[in-house]
C-alpha cells in the first residue's frame, strides 16, 4: 500500500508540475472565461451596452401606446431601460437628441397601412438592435398590443395571462398500477426538472473529457517511461501492477484537480454582476437537483473512467515510441466517441430501445445509464444489472490490461503481434 501511495503521489506531482500541463490548463481556463463573457464583450466592443438605455417615445404620434409603455416600464421595474417622453418630435429633432446622448434611440409608430396595431420601428445610430433591447421591447409591445386591442375589456391580470407564453411539458403515459389514473400522468410522474437535465449534460461532458484527457496522459506517460528505459529501473522497486494502478489513480486525481479548477472559474465568472442577469433568466434552483441522479451519475462516471483508464494504460505499455501512440489509442478513442454521441443525441429520448441495449454494454453503459437515470424512467433492477455488468467488465478488462501491461512494458522494438503478445502473457501470472 505504501508503494501504491508513493506511485500515486509521484504521478500526481510529476504531472501537475510539467509546463505542458500548466499551459494547457491555463489556456483552457482562459477559453472558458472568455466563452462565458462573450455576450458582455460583444456589447462592450460594439457599443451595445444596454445598462441605462433611454428610449424616446413621441406622445403626439401615439399617445395611448406611449402611456401604456410608460405604465409597463413602471410595473416591470426594468431599471436598465427608461422611456423618455416627447410631446412633439420630428426625425431631425430626434436625431439631434440621439447625437447629444439624451436618448439611445426612439420608437416610431406607423399606422398608415390601417392595421389593428401600428407598425413599430426603432430608430438609432446602431446598425441592428441588441438582444437586450429587442427582448425588452418585444415583451413590452406584446403587452401593450393586447391592451390596445382589447380597449380596457380585460384586467391587468387577464392581459398578463394572455401575453404569457404557453409552456408545454413532455409527459410519459403511465399504467395505473398503483391506483393512479392512466390519463393523469402527473399522478405518479413529476416533470423532469431543467436542473437535472443540466446535471446529466455536465456529467456526460465530464466523462468524455476525463476519459480522453487523462486516458491519453496515462498512455503517454507509460510510453515515455518505456521509451527512455526508465521502466527497467522502476520495475526493480515497484511491481508493474502497482505502477499501472498507481498511475491510473494518480491521473484520476489530476483530472479531478482540473475539474475543480474549472468549477471554481465557472462559479467566479457566473457570479460577476454582468452575468447574474443572464443566470437569473434560466431560473435555476439547486434544491431541485435529484440526489439519486447525482449519486448514481457520479458512480457510473467514476466506474466508466476506470474502465477506459485500464485500457489506455495497457495500450501505452505496448508502444515503444510516443510517435506511435496516437495510432495505437485510436480504437479506444473511437469507442469513447461512439459512447459520447449516443448519449448526446439520445438525451431527447431517454427511454429509447438504443439506450436500453447500450445500458448492458460496459463501454457505453456509463453514458447511457446517466441519461436513463437522470431523464428517463428506469427500473431499479435495470440499474443494478447495469452496475454489475460494468463492475464485472472493469475486473475482466482490468485483469486483461494488467496481463498486457505486465508483459508489454518490457517489450521493445516494433509493436508485438497478437500471437507474440499471447505467448508472452502466458509466461507471466498475475
Amino acid at each position: 500500500m505504501n508503494r501504491m501511495g508513493a506511485v500515486i503521489r509521484f504521478t500526481f506531482m510529476n504531472k501537475v508540475k510539467t509546463k505542458s500541463f500548466l499551459i494547457t490548463t491555463l489556456v483552457l481556463l482562459l477559453l472558458v472565461t472568455v466563452g462565458l463573457n462573450i455576450p458582455y464583450f460583444i456589447d462592450k466592443f460594439s457599443g451595445n451596452d444596454d445598462s441605462g438605455t433611454k428610449i424616446g417615445i413621441v406622445l403626439e404620434n401615439q399617445p395611448e401606446i406611449a402611456a401604456s409603455l410608460k405604465s409597463y416600464q413602471d410595473k416591470a421595474k426594468a431599471a436598465s431601460y427608461t422611456f423618455v417622453e416627447y410631446d412633439k418630435g420630428d426625425a431631425q429633432g430626434l436625431k439631434q437628441e440621439i447625437d447629444k446622448g439624451n436618448i439611445d434611440g426612439y420608437l416610431w409608430f406607423d399606422n398608415s397601412e390601417g392595421g389593428v396595431f401600428p407598425a413599430v420601428s426603432y430608430v438609432s445610430n446602431d446598425e441592428s438592435l441588441s438582444n437586450g433591447i429587442y427582448t425588452f421591447l418585444q415583451a413590452a409591445l406584446q403587452s401593450v398590443k393586447a391592451e390596445y386591442i382589447t380597449k380596457g375589456a380585460l384586467s391587468d391580470e387577464q392581459i398578463a395571462a394572455l401575453t404569457a407564453p404557453v409552456n408545454i411539458e413532455s409527459q410519459q403515459v403511465k399504467n395505473s398500477v398503483d391506483g393512479g389514473s392512466a390519463n393523469d400522468p402527473k399522478s405518479d410522474n413529476e416533470p423532469t426538472k431543467a436542473i437535472n437535465y443540466g446535471v446529466v449534460y455536465i456529467l456526460i461532458i465530464l466523462f468524455f473529457m476525463t476519459s480522453m484527457m487523462t486516458g491519453n496522459m496515462i498512455a503517454a506517460e507509460v510510453t515515455a517511461e518505456k521509451s527512455s528505459r526508465i521502466m527497467e529501473i522502476l520495475i526493480t522497486s515497484v511491481s508493474p501492477l502497482v505502477q499501472m494502478f498507481g498511475k491510473i489513480l494518480g491521473m484520476f486525481l489530476v483530472g479531478l484537480f482540473q475539474i475543480l479548477l474549472f468549477i471554481a472559474v465557472i462559479g467566479i465568472n457566473v457570479s460577476l454582476p454582468h452575468n447574474q442577469g443572464v443566470l437569473a433568466e434560466f431560473d435555476l434552483n439547486l434544491s431541485q437537483i435529484n440526489l439519486e441522479v447525482l449519486i448514481l451519475g457520479l458512480i457510473f462516471y467514476v466506474l466508466g473512467y476506470f474502465l477506459y483508464a485500464t485500457l489506455f494504460a495497457a495500450v501505452g505499455s505496448l508502444v515503444s515510441r510516443t510517435e506511435e501512440l496516437g495510432q495505437a489509442v485510436m480504437p479506444i478513442t473511437m469507442i469513447s466517441l461512439v459512447a459520447f454521441y449516443i448519449g448526446i443525441f439520445s438525451m431527447g429520448a431517454p427511454n429509447s430501445l438504443l439506450l436500453k441495449v447500450c445500458s448492458y454494454i460496459p463501454f457505453v453503459s456509463p453514458v447511457s445509464m446517466i441519461i436513463r437515470v437522470g431523464l428517463g424512467d428506469t427500473p431499479v433492477w435495470e440499474i443494478i444489472i447495469s452496475l454489475l455488468i460494468l463492475v464485472a467488465g472493469i475486473f475482466v478488462f482490468g485483469w486483461l490490461s494488467a496481463k498486457i501491461y505486465r508483459t508489454g512494458v518490457l517489450l521493445y522494438g516494433k509493436r508485438p503481434t497478437f500471437k507474440e503478445l499471447r505467448k508472452a502473457m502466458k509466461a507471466y501470472k498475475i
